[in-house]
């Protein structure tokens, strides 16, 4: 399966990356926590707290780790850099580290491990958000349209 890292501006894709590799997670290894604690250390974010961080947006880095599909099936933020949760680690070089940090996810549990692994490496990370936890909220989505095939060149 292909992946794609995508920046998207106000629902237009301006820039891509791909690599071909599976898009499978790794298992999961028993935990101690509590049931029903998050699987993360940290802060999940509430549709209020975002919108105060999406206030000041030149010192805000939407990362979204969801799979294409989920971003133009349930929608995300109008401006967010977009690498998949697999991709993550293998990505830390070329995220900017100037700017506070929110990753999002559907619930926000993927976002949650990404936001650890992300303030592990030295980013500065404010939360983690699920997007259809903060449309749940009142929040609204901008519904992503795949982009147009290209052409076949001859």
């Amino acid at each position: 399966m292909t992946r794609i890292a995508i920046i998207v501006v106000a629902g237009t894709l301006v820039a891509g990356l791909a690599s071909a590799q599976a898009t499978q997670a790794p298992p999961s290894a028993p935990s101690n926590r509590a049931a029903g604690a998050p699987a993360f250390a940290a802060k999940k974010l509430t549709r209020a707290e975002f919108d105060a961080l999406r206030a000041n947006p030149s010192r805000l880095l939407v990362v979204d780790v969801r799979r294409p599909d989920e971003l133009t099936s349930i929608g995300g933020f109008p401006a967010y850099l977009s690498i998949q949760a697999a991709e993550l680690e293998k990505s830390l070089a070329w995220i900017p580290k100037d700017r506070t940090i929110v990753t999002v996810s559907n619930h926000a549990a993927r976002a949650g491990r990404a936001a650890d692994l992300l303030t592990k490496n030295g980013f500065t990370v404010a939360g983690a958000i699920g997007a259809q936890d903060y449309e749940a909220e009142g929040g609204t989505l901008v519904k992503l349209a795949p982009p147009a095939p290209r052409p076949a060149s001859n």
